[in-house]
This record gives C-alpha cells, sequence and structure tokens, in this order.
C-alpha cells in the first residue's frame, strides 16, 4: 500500500522504497530521552519524555535536527519496542512521551500506544509536529494524542519553498492546526502546571524573516481563539546549509527580537524564549540513548 500521510502524497510501498521523507516501514528512533527544554507546562521539573524519529518530509536548510532528519542517523525498532520505550520513559516520572517529528510514523505509533496503553501507559502524549500535515493523518490521532505542539514556520510560500523545499507550506499547515484545534480545543492543567491536553501554537524566529513573523502571528489573531497559547522561539542559530545563506548566516538580532516582543500585546498566553548567546545548548544529542 503506497504511503500518502504527509502532503507530498508520494505513494510509495515503504517496504522497499523510500518516499520525500526517507523513513522505511518499521520506526527509526535516534534518541528518547528526558528534555528539559520544552516550555514550562511541558517539561516543568521532572522533564518531557522525548521520542525522536528519523527522517523528515520538510528539507529545512537550518534545520539544527539534520543529522537525523537528513543524514538519517537512527535505530529501526519494531512496534513492541516502540511501546516498551514509551513506558520506559514513563517509568522515569516525565511528564508526557513527546513524538517529535513523527509524522511518517503515524500508523506505527498508533499501535504502539495501543500495546503501551493496555500495558500502563496513562501520561500524556505530545505531538511535536513542524505542522506539514495531512488533515486525514490528523484525523487518525484523535484519542490518541493529548497535546499538539504544531510548528507554524512560513506564511509565504517563496518563503517555505526557498527555505524547506515545499510547497502550498502556510494553507497546509493552517488547515492541519484548525483539525488539531477541533479535538482540543481547550488547554487543561494539572494542580502543578502541567499541561495535559491542548495545543501550543510554535513559531521559530529567523533571521531577516520578522515579516514572517508578523503574518502568522497576524493570522493567529485572527483565526485562532483569544486564549490560544503560543510560543515563539529564538533560539535559532546558522547551522547545515543556512551557515552560506545570506540571510540565514546569522544569529537573530536585539532589533529583530524586540520587535517581535512588540507585536505580542495582543496575546493572552503563551511563552518567548531569551534571547541568549547559547542557542546551541538546545539541541539534543543524538547518541541512540534510551533506543
Amino acid at each position: 500500500m503506497g504511503c500518502n500521510l504527509c502532503p507530498f502524497n508520494c505513494n510509495v510501498d515503504r517496504i522497499d522504497t523510500l518516499g520525500r521523507c526517507k523513513c522505511g516501514i518499521l520506526p527509526k528512533l535516534a534518541l528518547a530521552s528526558i528534555h528539559k527544554w520544552e516550555e514550562p507546562c511541558i517539561s516543568g521539573e521532572n522533564g518531557s519524555g522525548t521520542v525522536f524519529f528519523s527522517g523528515c518530509n520538510l528539507s529545512c536548510i537550518f534545520c539544527q535536527n539534520h543529522e537525523i532528519s537528513h543524514s538519517g542517523f537512527g535505530k529501526e525498532v519494531s512496534i513492541e519496542r516502540l511501546a516498551d520505550i514509551f513506558l520506559e520513559l514513563q517509568d522515569k516520572n516525565v511528564n508526557n512521551i513527546n513524538l517529535v517529528s513523527p509524522t511518517p510514523y503515524v500508523p506505527q505509533i498508533i499501535k504502539a500506544l495501543d500495546i503501551a496503553k493496555t500495558n500502563g501507559l496513562k501520561i500524556p502524549v505530545v505531538y511535536n509536529t513542524n505542522s506539514y500535515e495531512n488533515v486525514e493523518t490528523i484525523k487518525r490521532l484523535n484519542g490518541y494524542v493529548d497535546i499538539y505542539l504544531p510548528d507554524l514556520k512560513y506564511f509565504d510560500d517563496t518563503v517555505a519553498l526557498e527555505y524547506s523545499k515545499i510547497p502550498n507550506y502556510f494553507d497546509t499547515a493552517s488547515k492541519a492546526i484548525l483539525e488539531m484545534l477541533s479535538q482540543v480545543p481547550n488547554n487543561v492543567f494539572n494542580d502543578n502546571g502541567i499541561l495535559q491536553k491542548g495545543i501550543i501554537v510554535r513559531h521559530l524566529i529567523l533571521p531577516g524573516n520578522v515579516t514572517q513573523t508578523k503574518k502568522i502571528l497576524n493570522w493567529i489573531k485572527n483565526n485562532l481563539p483569544e486564549d490560544i497559547y503560543i510560543s515563539i522561539m529564538a533560539q535559532y542559530f546558522p547551522t547545515y546549509k543556512a551557515k552560506e545563506h545570506n540571510l540565514l548566516n546569522r544569529k537573530i538580532s536585539k532589533k529583530e527580537y524586540e520587535m517581535v516582543l512588540n507585536m505580542l500585546g495582543d496575546f493572552e498566553n503563551g511563552y518567548i524564549q531569551e534571547l541568549s548567546d547559547c542557542e546551541e545548548e538546545y539541541v539534543p544529542k543524538f547518541d541512540l540513548s534510551g533506543v
């Protein structure tokens, strides 16, 4: 059966052919660990149980995880092993199971969650995505995902094509986010302020692209609920092919950061990362730990 999980609709049989994402039929993981650099309501003190999947349907020239998303580093595991990994992370008292770049493996993840829940998985499941999703794929996750973390990257298609080689990004991503919101319309927190159910819309500020940020924030303001949670990320640093790009070969400036801060007055809820000199620290070491 051909794979049409994401908007590229490659329709390839991943048993013997790789599509855009370069993923095979088995889940391929690079790391399963406790991550403490997510939003405060995701990581908290105990951390988020992150599972980093290899492969990606985007081709971002600035990808901070290019070792696994582009170069394919990782280890294939069975669906049963993936279920065990979820339970092993839960045993470490993490706040949630955080699926990072999971799109190519949605059917396998659903099967693994069925197994894990039968064997005692109780903590929330987080779907951490680049948002280039088919609505039908997101619909399949209804009831399996408790928290959606979609990263809304670009507004203009010309920018999306240049930076990530993806067509029709915003229209596709915005429709996927609206489907996510329909599944979890209200953010629910426990007594410790840890998110149990809901959605946080993320956006990474890119140098020389504050206009993209402004357009995205305007769309969120005009199309999503007033109490929507947003997360503005300032962790960009030039890596991979971005080092040679005329706009992306530097970190964001203090002026750009302050311009974005001034755009946030109309938003009630959310987070913005502080501007620092340590952005590289947010990138995990992909060494197959926990796999």
